[in-house]
């Protein structure tokens, strides 16, 4: 039987789980007044943005490649876009980009030209007020869940990511691709030590040399811009604290989120991905914000978050599940966690028993149930720098 969710039908032939107003702010000049303006609209998000301006090449090429992917995620129904006016991430720039996308509803707004910010707010806040009372008549439509994209990742892991929560990522990614959909596997350096075992599950040569070529990539940059190899960074000390020795290690768990199908493609941070594609990876860091950042910029609609530690990490577009191995951190962050992989480790149920619950309740996630990430109001965010994360 084929597997449905409810969704929000875009113009440019996608769908959204949610049903958002960006308020999209082109530069960290931006920003404040971007956080202003989506706290006067109750469907309006926004984010702390850092960066936009005194960037440069490949690092401008993120953030502009990232911003862009934003507004055009299916779970944004139009944009506010906001601009100091003077930053090197122009708004025509920006627009641009998002235009190469999609054809979803923008508005623009120039601080500089509007004469400040009282002036901006007004006329910022209009045009998301009316985007609002818009998107307030669509309806969830029952879709394929072939239209559906999903981003895995991993933070704060322990050797109980390995044995149960990624593993179970990965029967969910099975799942995922069994019916159609695409799923993401993120964090280029915790492939290190297990890109062998990636390759070999490639799709062709192509697909193969690329896993190749974006692990061996980022450990020399790394070197290169730091003078340090990855490893003094990763694993962290949470990770060490938590019983992780080595990134060898770390890797051959955090692997496990890609389930057992062939790897169909690579891409670069942020670019745009395909539905229908099954087990794809993105080149991200292993910093998860700004993993989870790309994944979304990249059409991600949710992502499913594994952590043995425990960690808060939202985002402000697509809901973000968070699951755990370990019975005592399911305990101690149940205000943050989702989910609880430990049955699998006690013997108290199987692998493919707790996959089939969680794959349903994901899909309850995407007909608008709020995830722990999302009723807390957690939107933390993060950009891929040319002088990347570990």
């Amino acid at each position: 039987m084929e597997r449905t969710f409810w969704g929000y039908k875009r113009n440019d032939g996608r769908v959204g789980i949610r049903n958002h107003i960006l308020i999209l702010p082109c530069s960290v000049c931006a920003s404040d007044t971007t956080r202003i303006i989506a706290s006067q609209v109750k469907e309006a998000v926004t984010f702390n943005m850092q960066l936009g301006c005194s960037q440069l090449g490949k690092d401008f090429e993120y953030t502009l490649d990232t911003l862009a992917g934003f507004a055009a995620n299916p779970n944004i129904y139009a944009t506010v876009l906001v601009s100091l006016g003077c930053e090197n991430a122009q708004l025509d720039l920006v627009k641009k980009e998002i235009e190469k996308r999609t054809n979803k509803p923008i508005e623009s707004v120039i601080i500089q030209e509007e004469g400040g910010t009282l002036k901006a707010l007004e006329k910022a806040t209009r045009y998301a007020k009316e985007f609002a009372a818009e998107s307030s008549i669509l309806r969830r439509e029952e879709v394929s869940i072939s239209e559906l994209i999903m981003g895995t990742e991993c933070g704060g892991s322990d050797p109980t990511s390995g044995l149960a929560s990624n593993v179970l990522i990965g029967n969910l990614s099975d799942k995922m691709v069994e019916n159609g959909g695409t799923t993401v596997l993120s964090e280029t350096t915790e492939f290190i030590g297990a890109e062998h075992i990636l390759a070999r599950r490639a799709k062709n040569d192509e697909v193969r040399k690329r896993i190749y070529d974006i692990v061996h990539r980022y450990e020399e940059h790394i070197v290169k811009n730091t003078g340090e190899e990855v490893r003094e960074g990763n694993p962290s000390p949470g990770n060490k604290e938590g019983g992780l020795t080595t990134l060898e290690e770390k890797s051959l768990g955090c692997i496990h989120k890609g389930g057992t199908t062939s790897v169909n493609a690579v891409y670069d941070y942020s670019k745009q991905l395909k539905t229908k594609e099954g087990l794809v990876i993105m080149d991200t860091p292993g910093n998860d914000p700004s993993s989870v950042a790309g994944m979304v910029a990249g059409g991600c609609q949710i992502v499913v978050f594994s952590t043995g530690r425990g960690t808060p990490t939202g985002n402000p577009i697509a809901p973000v599940i968070k699951i755990t191995g370990n019975r005592e951190t399911a305990k101690t962050m149940s205000d943050n966690l989702d989910w609880d992989a430990s049955p699998t480790i006690y013997g108290e149920k199987t692998m493919e028993e707790l996959a089939d619950e969680y794959f349903d309740e994901m899909i309850d996630f995407c007909n608008g149930k709020l995830t722990k990430a999302e009723t807390l109001g957690y939107t933390e965010l993060a950009i891929q720098r040319g002088a990347n994360f570990v």
